[in-house]
């Protein structure tokens, strides 16, 4: 694998969670050299018992390999990320179950993308799944704002929507779009079906030919002028209410 393959993650919780949920793709594990041992005490414990190397650096390496961020002193080289195949997924789903997924359009900011992957991951989505165009890939970034969940949930990578939307509808799902123009708001959403929810990106929202093809469109209500919310947050908003309606 050439270095290209790999990048770099920082932070005990980052680290941590990638050591318990993905062990096979930690290369290495690098520690400040001045830091003490009870601060990566867990870290040392998961890195022997998988076998990833740990060594002691200077905090000149430390710097070199991430510049000026909040880094604990604690980095790992991750290998790059294995996207989940749509068809082997599928044959996970319990469809009767009504399962539920994330479709993102647009989200080329890595913060946002990491923050939409930690809250599908923590209300139980199934996947999230991105197009190859005009969306953020998963990096350190990504990584470090997901609170090290990317590694706990499917991340499907299709071409494009037209894909998303072929395999998704053939395989049973209704794909309902987020947007500030629909008339039915998400509390009045039928969710009692197998759902992809179609996040667009916060500056240009979902393209009007894109929303035709959807099944349903949904609003998030807003008051006092707000014309619209961060993808993010709407993407935890409806997966929420998904997870309200699934559980009561």
């Amino acid at each position: 694998m050439s270095k290209s393959d790999n990048f770099i993650i920082y932070g005990r919780n980052p680290v941590e969670e990638a050591l318990k949920n993905r062990p096979q793709e930690v290369n290495k594990i690098y520690i400040k050299n001045n830091l003490k041992p009870s601060a990566y005490f867990d870290i040392n414990k998961l890195a022997e018992d998988y076998e990833v190397p740990l060594v002691k650096v200077p905090g000149s390496k430390i710097f070199n390999m991430v510049g000026k961020m909040n880094d604990q002193g604690i980095l790992a080289q991750i290998s790059a990320t294995k996207y989940t195949d749509f068809y082997e997924w599928v044959e996970t789903l319990v469809l009767s179950q009504n399962p539920a997924v994330l479709l993102l359009n647009g989200i080329e900011d890595p913060h946002n993308f990491g923050a939409i992957l930690r809250s599908a991951a923590a209300s139980g989505m199934e996947a999230v799944i991105i197009p190859m165009q005009n969306q953020a890939p998963v990096n350190a970034t990504v990584y470090k704002t997901s609170a090290g969940t990317a590694g706990k949930i499917p991340i499907i990578r299709v071409h494009d929507l037209n894909q998303a939307f072929k395999d998704l509808k053939m395989t049973g799902f209704s794909i309902a779009a987020l947007d500030g123009s629909a008339q039915k708001t998400v509390w009045e959403a039928d969710l009692e079906k197998p759902t992809a929810f179609l996040i667009g990106s916060e500056g240009e929202g979902i393209q009007s030919d894109v929303l035709k093809r959807c099944d349903s469109i949904l609003k998030i209500p807003m008051h006092n002028d707000v014309e619209s919310l961060n993808a993010s947050v709407s993407a935890a908003l409806i997966s929420y209410e998904w997870l309200r309606r699934k559980q009561g």
